[in-house]
């Protein structure tokens, strides 16, 4: 893959990618929580099983994007950058999105649960994974002018 079109391609791919995180953990949790024709606990439900989608969603985007890193040119920054969101979707997997899916099932049960930084820590997970693949893209796209 030459440099440029490598360049766009990661530049677009990555701008993707955040679109989706957008979408999804901004847009249409929002949107699920404002419908007041969902409970509380259905909103969560359903909550849950759409991340869990993103989930897999993002771990397959995070393959395509280390392909497309080698098929370009392996960078110390671009790995930076992939390592970071990986990590991040690490602690989604292996921390968050479980400790929240309990909070869920609780709720979904009946209980009424003390007050949780975990929405915000799931917030800032989401919103850095934006600014990360922002950045990327941001980063492909000033190499292309600087040739």
């Amino acid at each position: 893959m030459t440099l440029q079109i490598g360049n766009r391609v990661l530049a677009l791919f990555c701008a993707l990618w955040a679109g989706i995180v957008i979408g999804v953990s901004f847009i249409a949790t929002v949107a699920k929580f404002a419908a007041v024709s969902l409970t509380r606990p259905v909103a969560l439900d359903v909550g849950a099983h759409t991340f869990a989608m993103l989930a897999r969603i993002e771990w397959g985007l995070a393959i395509v994007l280390a392909l497309l890193i080698f098929a370009a040119r392996v960078t110390r920054v671009r790995l930076l950058l992939l390592g970071l969101v990986v990590a991040i979707l690490l602690g989604e997997a292996i921390w968050l999105f479980p400790a929240l899916n309990t909070r869920t099932a609780l709720v979904i049960a009946g209980e009424t649960l003390p007050p949780s930084p975990l929405h915000a820590i799931s917030v800032a997970a989401e919103s850095s994974k934006v600014i990360l693949l922002a950045l990327f893209a941001a980063i492909e796209l000033k190499a292309i002018k600087i040739r």
